[in-house]
């Protein structure tokens, strides 16, 4: 059974930083490609960040230069880095990962930046 966990949501001032991390159990997050996305209130979630398994890396350009995602193969993790914060950036951050045809997704962690 595949269980995705996130942590490192909190509370932030603007041009603050937060570390938030995925921890995966039941899947292997090194064959995979895995996700950050993000929701706001009232908005569709979002994808924030992507990892391929080749370490291939990607943003959206709300995050680009400002979000970095890495992951620790040793630890079964993904980690979403994020400096500079906006208030926008505010919103809960799931990690994603699929396996034949299914797409797990963690609790979520709230991020919440003030201005």
């Amino acid at each position: 059974q595949v269980h995705l966990v996130e942590s490192g949501g909190g509370l932030v001032q603007a041009g603050g930083s937060l570390r938030l991390s995925c921890a995966a159990s039941g899947i292997t997050f090194s064959i995979r490609t895995v996700t950050w996305h993000r929701q706001a209130p009232g908005k569709q979630r979002e994808l924030v960040a992507v990892i391929t398994s080749d370490g291939t890396t990607n943003y959206a350009d709300s995050v680009k230069g400002r979000f970095t995602i890495s992951r620790d193969n040793a630890k079964n993790t993904v980690t979403l880095q994020m400096n500079s914060l906006k208030p926008e950036d505010a919103a809960v951050y799931y990690c994603n990962v699929a396996r034949s045809g299914s797409a797990y997704w963690g609790q979520g962690t709230q991020v919440t930046v003030s201005a």
